[in-house]
């Protein structure tokens, strides 16, 4: 599993996730500093996107089977990537779009490849979507987390007062894990 943003909050808990749910996992992150933190969480391979090409890198690494997931929180200038490094019957998973929604694909790779595309968000979900998510979580996560096995990385918790704060430390892309805000 490919992880982009492996140490934003997300992508700490895809890592132990993916990890406890016996993937090996490849995560990009843009310090050394961050690889590290990734790698101690459980990352098999940690990617600087900023000093390395991961396309490179994970082809290097995964050769012609390619990642069975990749998780994306880029896309824009990641999408056409994401697809090359995916292998047959790779699962594409959008689940935002810090550097845009729009992209120039080869579509050729989702026939060839039988590659799925999938987005990820709660919030336009019916209540019963949700709770069926709920129910999957607490069957499959839930005890994860009670035993320890996954855990909440938190890097800075604010006030709900000190939200702008939080926000702006988010923005500068510093911290490794949550960002929490306390109400």
């Amino acid at each position: 599993m490919l992880v982009h943003g492996g140490s934003s909050g997300i992508g700490t808990t895809a890592i132990q996730l993916g990890k406890a749910f016996g993937a090996t996992i490849l995560v990009t992150a843009g310090t050394e500093e961050k690889c590290r933190f990734c790698e101690k969480l459980g990352a098999d391979h940690a990617i600087n996107y900023r000093e390395e090409d991961w396309e490179a890198r994970t082809e290097g690494l995964c050769g012609n089977d390619g990642v069975d997931v990749v998780l994306d929180m880029v896309a824009g200038p990641y999408m056409q990537k994401n697809m090359n490094v995916l292998g047959r019957d790779g699962r594409y998973v959008i689940i935002a779009f810090l550097q845009g929604s729009r992209a120039d694909l080869d579509m050729r790779q989702v026939l060839g490849k039988r590659l799925t595309i999938a987005g990820s968000t709660l919030r336009p979900q019916a209540a019963s979507e949700k709770a069926a998510i709920a129910a999957g979580l607490r069957d499959s996560v839930l005890p994860l987390l009670e035993s320890g096995r996954v855990r909440p990385i938190i890097y800075a918790t604010f006030p709900l007062a000190e939200a702008r704060r939080a926000h702006e430390l988010m923005e500068s892309s510093a911290h490794m894990g949550k960002i929490v805000l306390e109400i």
